[in-house]
């Protein structure tokens, strides 16, 4: 058990910048600064905000140097020094797997993943509502996608406090990453995921292990967050009133409304944007309270998925479970949501 994270992260990319800027507000971690392969525009931005760069193998360190860059040493070097307590991979997908054999197992380190990887490669799938006390003490933990956490936080949390028979979603995932937008994506069209269920559904299972829950999704020509509709069936009969109970007393879930012209995933970005957070970063999961509409025992609902920064509160507390800071689930969310300003009412 520490006290105290010495933190560094691997990949400078959309999810490790924002995990590197959360690191730094919080008072029992410390960056020690972050890996990386690139000498783009970012990481020069990176070593501008004071950041130190560590470049992952020789190759890029010579090609950081050429560029500018002040590189501190090589990651393995760092890691071989004992200065690191625990790693957030936020590195292309398989990557991680990659860096897991070659450099944490070999150095020691704890690490935590995103949902690219596969599962099985860690100990535990992790949704910080959701399996906080299964993580304590893990060496190996994967963040599950933007998709995975939102649907574990809406739909696991009803399905703990009232019982979920079946769960239908359906998701339209934004097709690209806003800063990639230039050279890949797709433009007036609507692709399917190919294959029923999409990944989605068996990915939740991981974390929430007793769920009855098919996915699927589709890819629109939009960067603006995701969109999910569920489809709910309980195991008994349900209220409206019931159902905005248990999604007001979950963390990271904010209810919205229609009627209050948040209309559409530009309407959220718009407001995602107007809290004045880093990046306009939408760390809650928005369900629109009054577009819910419930029959009987079953529920119909949507909401948005922040792709760019949901993830991130959930990277803080897996560090704190790896190394046992923190015991407490609701101690360490409370603490995370405090410095990242997530609150439960957006406006």
């Amino acid at each position: 058990m520490k006290s105290y994270a010495r933190v560094l992260v691997m990949g400078y990319g959309v999810i490790g910048k924002r995990v590197a800027d959360a690191v730094v507000l919080q008072d029992d971690m410390k960056l020690v600064g972050v890996g990386d392969v690139s000498s783009d525009w970012r990481i020069k931005l990176a070593q501008k905000k004071g950041i130190n760069v560590y470049a992952v193998g020789n190759d890029a360190k010579e090609k950081m140097e050429k560029s500018g860059i002040k590189v501190e040493d090589t990651v393995e070097s760092l890691l071989k020094s004992g200065a690191v307590d625990i790693v957030v991979d936020a590195t292309p997908k398989d990557i991680g797997a990659r860096n897991k054999e070659t450099l944490y197992k070999k150095y020691g380190v704890n690490a935590i993943f995103q949902g690219g990887e596969k599962a099985e490669i860690v100990d535990v799938s992790f949704i910080a509502q959701r399996n906080y006390r299964e993580a304590l003490g893990k060496k190996f933990i994967r963040v599950v996608s933007c998709n995975t956490t939102a649907i574990g936080r809406v739909i696991g949390g009803l399905h703990e406090k009232i019982g979920i028979k079946k769960a239908r979603v359906s998701i339209i995932r934004r097709a690209v990453d806003v800063w990639e937008s230039h050279s890949t994506g797709i433009m007036n069209t609507v692709v399917p995921e190919s294959s029923i269920p999409s990944h989605h559904g068996p990915d939740v299972k991981t974390v929430v292990k007793n769920l009855n829950i098919v996915t699927m999704a589709f890819k629109g020509s939009h960067n603006l967050f995701h969109m999910h509709s569920g489809f709910i069936e309980f195991n008994r009969p349900i209220s409206k009133d019931e159902v905005l109970n248990v999604l007001n007393a979950e963390p990271r879930v904010s209810l919205i409304a229609y009627k209050d012209g948040l209309m559409g995933l530009n309407s959220v970005f718009e407001l995602s944007r107007d809290l004045n957070r880093p990046r306009g970063d939408l760390y809650e999961v928005p369900v629109w309270s009054d577009l819910m509409k419930v029959e009987d025992n079953e529920l119909y609902l949507i909401w948005a998925t922040g792709n760019e920064s949901i993830v991130v509160p959930e990277s803080i507390d897996a560090i704190r479970a790896s190394l046992e800071i923190e015991e407490e689930p609701e101690k360490s969310i409370q603490k995370t949501d405090k410095t990242l300003n997530i609150t439960k009412s957006l406006y």
